[in-house]
């Protein structure tokens, strides 16, 4: 591990991002360019005093969860990416035709959603990265290990707050992620990895094992979704799944009608989630 050139990249790389271009509140009250330490930490997912001990050069060897979170916190480029691991004494994430790594315009975009509670999912459904308003409305993905994030998972084996779906729903939702699992398995027939995701949610969910022997095949494309929010109550939302050009992940929108009630629960849940996730800073 290089500490002394893995300070220097952070920091110029932190230099370069202004808060407006990551979805952060503006001040005029900075005194040196680009984000703040704290304000790394935060998009990182991670402590403030951890994330200064990296740029001092005198923090511990980062883990590689660490890593990927910084560099999707930075808006790294995959060689940048590649770059940061190898400072860290990690081997650069192996490429492959599916990457986890959401390329950084994807990433510019989702900070400008801020009234869209949105997500990027890889193709086998791992949640990558997500808007305050997503989180608010759904779960805090940073608490969760890396394994759980992930939209399959959270439905079939997580508990029912996760999911936020009314009891007479859950049954016409469960067919769509199987549908939509079942396209994915076909696609990537010959995946270690999708066998291992398919086996495993035979395994933990009856209900998934019941659907999935139904052979429905369907990729959802748009949706309209009933939610039950323990603060807001329940919300009628439209659902907007979009590709990106690779098709190997996808940008996930919840919205409601301007004017709506619902509108007006997720703009409450936005004020929520902002003061939650907002740090203190003078």
């Amino acid at each position: 591990m290089d500490r002394a050139e893995l300070s220097a990249f952070l920091r110029t790389r932190r230099e370069r991002l202004g808060p407006g271009t990551v979805g952060l509140p503006d001040s005029a009250r900075r005194r040196t360019p680009g984000l703040r330490r704290e304000e790394v930490a935060l998009l990182a997912g991670m402590s403030a005093d951890y994330y200064a001990r990296l740029e001092q050069a005198r923090g511990p060897r980062p883990s590689r969860q660490v890593l990927t979170s910084l560099a999707r916190a930075l808006r790294l480029t995959e060689d940048e990416r590649d770059h940061l691991f190898r400072l860290a004494g990690e081997p650069a994430p192996e490429r492959t035709a599916v990457s986890r790594h959401v390329r950084p315009g994807v990433l510019y975009l989702l900070d400008r959603l801020t009234d869209s509670a949105a997500m990027v999912l890889s193709e086998l459904g791992d949640v990558l990265a997500w808007t305050p308003l997503c989180q608010a409305l759904f779960v805090d993905f940073s608490a969760l290990p890396v394994e759980q994030r992930n939209l399959y998972r959270m439905f079939f084996t997580g508990p029912a707050q996760v999911q936020r779906m009314a009891p007479e729903d859950r049954e016409r939702a469960a067919r769509a992620h199987a549908a939509d699992l079942r396209a994915v398995a076909a696609r990537r027939c010959h995946d270690p990895a999708v066998r291992a995701l398919v086996g495993e949610l035979l395994a933990a969910s009856p209900l998934f094992a019941r659907l999935w022997e139904e052979h429905d095949v369907a990729v959802r494309h748009q949706d309209r979704k009933r939610l039950v929010h323990p603060v807001v109550g329940e919300l009628w939302l439209d659902c907007e799944v979009l590709l990106t050009p690779a098709q190997d992940q996808r940008l996930v929108l919840h919205t409601a009608p301007p004017g709506s009630e619902s509108a007006e629960k997720l703009a409450l849940l936005r004020v929520i989630g902002l003061q939650q996730l907002t740090p203190n800073m003078p």
